[in-house]
Protein backbone atom coordinates (compact mmCIF):
# COMPACT_ATOMS: atom_id res chain seq x y z
CA UNK A 1 0.00 0.00 0.00
CA UNK A 2 1.26 3.28 -1.12
CA UNK A 3 1.94 6.35 1.52
CA UNK A 4 -0.80 9.01 1.91
CA UNK A 5 0.92 12.02 0.36
CA UNK A 6 -0.04 16.04 0.07
CA UNK A 7 0.61 17.95 -2.82
CA UNK A 8 2.98 20.60 -2.00
CA UNK A 9 2.82 23.84 -4.28
CA UNK A 10 4.62 27.13 -4.03
CA UNK A 11 4.46 29.91 -6.15
CA UNK A 12 6.20 33.22 -6.97
CA UNK A 13 5.51 35.65 -8.62
CA UNK A 14 8.58 34.68 -11.54
CA UNK A 15 7.82 30.91 -11.01
CA UNK A 16 6.71 27.66 -9.16
CA UNK A 17 9.41 26.49 -7.04
CA UNK A 18 8.10 23.45 -5.98
CA UNK A 19 5.04 21.22 -7.38
CA UNK A 20 4.80 17.54 -6.41
CA UNK A 21 3.50 15.38 -3.45
CA UNK A 22 5.41 15.10 -0.24
CA UNK A 23 4.99 13.42 3.25
CA UNK A 24 4.83 16.52 4.93
CA UNK A 25 5.39 19.90 5.62
CA UNK A 26 6.57 22.47 8.44
CA UNK A 27 6.24 26.03 7.76
CA UNK A 28 7.00 28.97 9.87
CA UNK A 29 3.69 31.26 10.28
CA UNK A 30 2.74 34.60 12.15
CA UNK A 31 1.62 32.72 14.91
CA UNK A 32 4.18 29.92 15.20
CA UNK A 33 5.49 26.83 13.07
CA UNK A 34 2.54 25.09 11.87
CA UNK A 35 3.38 20.87 10.50
CA UNK A 36 0.96 19.89 7.22
CA UNK A 37 0.63 15.94 6.93
CA UNK A 38 -1.68 14.38 4.76
CA UNK A 39 -5.36 14.65 5.47
CA UNK A 40 -4.82 18.31 7.26
CA UNK A 41 -8.30 20.04 7.52
CA UNK A 42 -8.94 23.27 4.96
CA UNK A 43 -6.94 26.37 6.67
CA UNK A 44 -5.24 29.56 5.62
CA UNK A 45 -2.18 30.94 7.26
CA UNK A 46 -0.13 33.67 6.80
CA UNK A 47 3.64 33.20 6.47
CA UNK A 48 6.62 34.43 8.15
CA UNK A 49 10.14 34.81 6.73
CA UNK A 50 11.66 31.69 7.79
CA UNK A 51 12.43 27.92 6.58
CA UNK A 52 9.59 25.81 4.73
CA UNK A 53 10.68 22.11 5.51
CA UNK A 54 9.55 19.94 3.20
CA UNK A 55 9.65 16.13 4.61
CA UNK A 56 9.67 12.70 2.60
CA UNK A 57 10.68 8.99 2.36
CA UNK A 58 12.85 10.37 5.84
CA UNK A 59 14.50 12.87 3.80
CA UNK A 60 14.20 16.56 4.34
CA UNK A 61 14.76 19.52 1.96
CA UNK A 62 14.62 23.43 2.92
CA UNK A 63 13.38 26.29 1.23
CA UNK A 64 13.96 29.89 2.52
CA UNK A 65 10.27 31.62 2.18
CA UNK A 66 9.78 35.48 2.75
CA UNK A 67 5.97 35.83 4.19
CA UNK A 68 3.34 35.38 2.24
CA UNK A 69 -0.18 32.86 2.40
CA UNK A 70 -0.64 29.27 2.83
CA UNK A 71 -3.64 27.56 1.60
CA UNK A 72 -4.45 23.74 2.54
CA UNK A 73 -7.68 22.49 1.07
CA UNK A 74 -8.37 19.49 -0.68
CA UNK A 75 -5.14 17.61 0.44
CA UNK A 76 -3.13 20.54 -1.15
CA UNK A 77 -0.87 23.07 0.57
CA UNK A 78 -0.56 26.27 -1.86
CA UNK A 79 2.12 28.29 -0.70
CA UNK A 80 2.10 31.93 -2.30
CA UNK A 81 5.45 33.90 -1.68
CA UNK A 82 6.50 37.10 -2.77
CA UNK A 83 9.97 34.84 -2.98
CA UNK A 84 11.89 31.32 -2.12
CA UNK A 85 15.26 30.67 -2.08
CA UNK A 86 16.95 26.86 -2.13
CA UNK A 87 20.13 26.89 -0.25
CA UNK A 88 22.69 26.77 -3.37
CA UNK A 89 20.38 30.09 -4.35
CA UNK A 90 21.90 32.04 -1.38
CA UNK A 91 24.46 33.91 -1.66
CA UNK A 92 26.38 33.44 2.30
CA UNK A 93 28.91 35.64 2.17
CA UNK A 94 26.36 38.47 1.06
CA UNK A 95 23.81 37.56 3.63
CA UNK A 96 26.58 37.80 6.61
CA UNK A 97 28.04 40.76 5.11
CA UNK A 98 24.24 42.30 5.53
CA UNK A 99 23.10 41.04 9.04
CA UNK A 100 26.59 43.06 10.22
CA UNK A 101 25.58 45.96 8.48
CA UNK A 102 22.05 45.99 8.84
CA UNK A 103 22.56 45.46 13.26
CA UNK A 104 24.98 48.27 13.42
CA UNK A 105 22.51 49.85 11.55
CA UNK A 106 19.71 49.05 14.50
CA UNK A 107 21.72 49.84 16.80
CA UNK A 108 22.20 53.84 16.00
CA UNK A 109 18.51 54.21 14.63
CA UNK A 110 16.30 56.72 16.30
CA UNK A 111 13.48 56.89 13.24
CA UNK A 112 10.47 54.38 14.21
CA UNK A 113 9.80 53.82 10.70
CA UNK A 114 13.53 52.93 9.27
CA UNK A 115 14.28 51.10 12.43
CA UNK A 116 10.96 48.75 11.28
CA UNK A 117 12.37 48.82 7.65
CA UNK A 118 15.57 47.32 8.67
CA UNK A 119 14.62 44.86 11.11
CA UNK A 120 12.63 43.24 8.53
CA UNK A 121 15.56 43.46 6.39
CA UNK A 122 17.83 41.83 8.99
CA UNK A 123 15.11 38.60 9.34
CA UNK A 124 15.53 38.37 5.68
CA UNK A 125 19.33 38.33 5.85
CA UNK A 126 19.08 35.45 8.98
CA UNK A 127 16.83 33.43 7.30
CA UNK A 128 19.21 33.44 4.06
CA UNK A 129 21.87 32.82 6.49
CA UNK A 130 20.17 29.76 8.30
CA UNK A 131 19.52 28.65 4.82
CA UNK A 132 23.40 28.79 3.29
CA UNK A 133 24.32 26.85 6.01
CA UNK A 134 22.39 23.94 5.22
CA UNK A 135 23.41 21.32 2.78
CA UNK A 136 21.89 21.91 -0.72
CA UNK A 137 21.36 17.97 -0.83
CA UNK A 138 18.66 16.31 0.80
CA UNK A 139 19.33 15.30 3.94
CA UNK A 140 18.24 12.09 6.41
CA UNK A 141 15.88 13.50 8.74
Amino acid sequence: MAKKKIHLRVITPEERKVDEAVGGIVMRCSTGDLGVLPGHEARSAVLNYGILRILDSGRERRLAVYGGLAVIQNNVLTVLTPEAEWPEDVDLERAQAEREHLERRIREKTDAIELQNDQVLLRRALVQIEIGLSPAAEQEE
